[in-house]
């Protein structure tokens, strides 16, 4: 985990005039050693392999914090559950595909849809404060050979 994330939560941790515990801190370790897209209950099974005595309201309450200082991104991936999104630092402009067919989330930069965004903003009258692009798709590999690597078998 970078220092950033670590400077920039004790910071506003404090501005709130709260304090760093080690449940805390191990839910943000943890929020963070991933790449992937995860759920709050997915987090807590996570925590809960390295501290079995964190609750799911530290750690619903931990996400909230994270979420309230920009550290993690809420999205809607359209799967009637929020996902916390831990790149959104790394990469703020980003965007997310989806498969229809075997649930992969694909992050995705195009500098192509900045520029048209931007174009969009303007020319209404308008400053974005924030952005997202959801596309749902259909996996070309599954159409063309029946098989894709990433679905899962259904029992």
């Amino acid at each position: 985990m970078e220092a950033s994330v670590i400077d920039r939560l004790n910071a506003f941790i404090a501005s709130k005039g709260l304090r760093r515990t080690k449940q805390r801190d191990t839910i943000v370790e943890t929020a963070f050693s991933t790449t992937d897209h995860f759920t709050a209950e997915e987090l807590l099974d996570r925590v809960r392999r390295v501290d079995s005595t964190i609750s799911r309201a530290t750690v619903y309450r931990t996400l909230s914090l994270l979420v309230e200082c920009h550290l993690l991104h809420q999205i809607d991936l359209g799967r009637d559950q929020t996902y916390y999104d831990p790149n959104f630092l790394d990469k703020p402009q980003h965007n997310h595909l989806t498969c229809t067919d075997c649930d992969r989330v694909v992050e995705f930069e195009d500098e192509h849809i900045a520029l048209l965004e931007d174009c969009i903003t303007r020319r209404l009258g308008f400053k974005p404060s924030s952005k997202s692009i959801h596309i749902k798709a259909s996996c070309e590999e599954l159409a063309r050979s029946g098989h894709c690597q990433y679905k899962v078998a259904k029992n």
